[in-house]
């Protein structure tokens, strides 16, 4: 069987990847000067901690991780000739895809015959997370690296992520949201609202007053877009704010009905230094993004 791999920038934990048997690559963020590698150098994310950090402290950066670190990963692998399917967040929002290239085609050269192929969710975050645990559930029924690459052709667009964020200044320094202005920054309760388009890049498609307002609109975009929602996980993440991803949950059961699959998940650090605390997020299954 080929070996599986996955990101921390897709919020997977490693309790998630030990359910479907992926292997987890750390990227990392930095806190005064020091990288810091989610679940390497240390095993918990203690995420009320984290965002406290960012709503009293100095905003955080992040960072890519070197062609030797992407060695380390995969090199084990290619030594026991051993194929490689890895699922990662979108490629249009990090050069450390390009470390990760410089390693593996050196590995190729060393050892030859091994296959290295990519799934590019074009999201990050649940919006990855959703996609990766499709592929898990896949990968458990011992499905080929070329059934799970026709698959993604079609569902990778199809698996939407909408969210908005509490504060502005936040994206605004990571520059990272087409659409969003540092002049926006200080504008009190005005949320923009989010989503992943097809290219992989985070696009504000709107504003709202209040979170309220903002939760509204998320809502209105899953009721609008979704497609087959009950066979599928709808991830909700929060930064920090359990109680109102619990009450999107809720309003979705309402209208969806109670058993629909709904998951919490609250960001990971990398995305979460860049969209900061207090933000909601949906993922699920749309008939587009």
């Amino acid at each position: 069987m080929y070996a599986l791999f996955t990101d921390t920038d897709c919020d997977v934990t490693p309790e998630i990847a030990s359910i479907f048997g992926y292997h987890l690559i750390s990227l990392p963020y930095i806190e005064n000067g020091k990288e810091i590698y989610p679940y390497e150098d240390w095993r918990t994310f203690d995420s009320h901690a984290f965002y406290e950090k960012l709503r009293h402290g100095p905003l955080l950066s992040t960072c890519g991780i070197s062609p030797a670190k992407y060695t380390l990963y995969f090199e084990p692998f290619f030594q026991a000739h051993q194929d490689i399917l890895y699922v990662h967040f979108s490629s249009a929002m990090s050069g450390t895809f390009s470390a990760m290239n410089l390693a593996v085609e050196e590995l190729k050269k060393k050892y030859p015959g091994v296959r290295f192929e990519t799934i590019d969710t074009k999201g990050i975050t649940i919006g990855s997370l959703n996609i990766v645990e499709e592929v898990g559930d896949q990968y458990l029924l011992g499905k080929s690296i070329d059934e799970i690459k026709e698959w993604a052709k079609t569902e990778v667009d199809k698996f939407a992520i909408y969210f908005y964020a509490d504060s502005l200044k936040f994206f605004a320094k990571s520059g990272r949201v087409s659409g969003i202005t540092a002049a926006m920054g200080g504008l009190i309760g005005m949320h923009p609202i989010i989503y992943m388009n097809s290219d992989g890049q985070m696009v504000s498609i709107g504003k709202a007053i209040g979170r309220v307002s903002a939760l509204n609109k998320v809502l209105d975009y899953v009721i609008k877009l979704q497609d087959h929602i009950q066979d599928h996980r709808v991830i909700i993440a929060h930064a920090d704010c359990l109680f109102l991803a619990e009450r999107v949950g809720h309003l979705l059961k309402q209208h969806f009905g109670c058993d629909l699959h709904v998951d919490y998940v609250v960001v990971s650090p990398v995305p979460g230094a860049h969209c900061g605390p207090d933000c909601i997020g949906v993922s699920f299954h749309a008939t587009h993004r």
